[in-house]
């Protein structure tokens, strides 16, 4: 596989580059596997981990303020050691983690904003669900299907574009309504 710079590591990866994600994987997923194994975990607890790492390196990767002020492999160890202490805390199991590495990043604001919107997330998915029919499926057509106005009033039954977007309209008034009261239900 090509050398790349870890910028342009990041930049292919946040792009979906799938060269990329092996690369990273390759490079950095024993050095995660040996903190968590060194740590009360196994191998399946340290593909969990680091999965979830990914996820937050996505996220951030593809975000324009993003700048990476350290090695990728120091960002990547503190992101899954603040990870397992996390899971090591909630499963009570806490311990003093084995330090592998010199230096660590802080994280905690990139992981507490990729906890924040796993839990929106969380919450719009139950307000969908909670949400009903037709206006499920009207919406799933139109965000994550892109279907037209047209369409969506072939589809479901109206007789034109407009009667169709006013559905709409009124289904995520629906549907804000629920996921405010869930989140606000949560604490948040």
């Amino acid at each position: 596989m090509p050398e790349f710079s870890e910028q342009t590591l990041l930049k292919r990866f946040a792009e979906n580059d799938s060269q990329a994600t092996e690369i990273i994987y390759k490079d950095h997923f024993n050095m995660i596997r040996h903190l968590i194994q060194n740590n009360n975990g196994d191998h399946e607890d340290a593909k969990d981990i680091f999965q979830e790492a990914m996820i937050v390196l996505y996220e951030n990767a593809r975000t324009d303020s993003f700048i990476l002020n350290c090695q990728l492999k120091t960002y990547l160890y503190s992101i899954c050691r603040r990870l397992w202490l996390k899971r090591l805390q909630q499963a009570g199991r806490m311990t003093v983690l084995t330090e592998g590495i010199e230096e660590t990043t802080q994280v905690d604001d990139a992981m507490d904003h990729h906890q924040r919107l796993s839990a929106e997330f969380a919450l719009m998915e139950k307000a969908m669900n909670n949400l009903g029919e037709p206006c499920k499926s009207l919406l799933e057509a139109y965000y994550l299907e892109k279907k037209g106005m047209d369409e969506i009033a072939d589809k479901f039954g109206y007789t034109n574009a407009d009667n169709a977007k006013n559905q709409k309209y009124k289904c995520m008034i629906r549907l804000k309504k629920i996921f405010f009261a869930h989140y606000n239900h949560n604490g948040k």
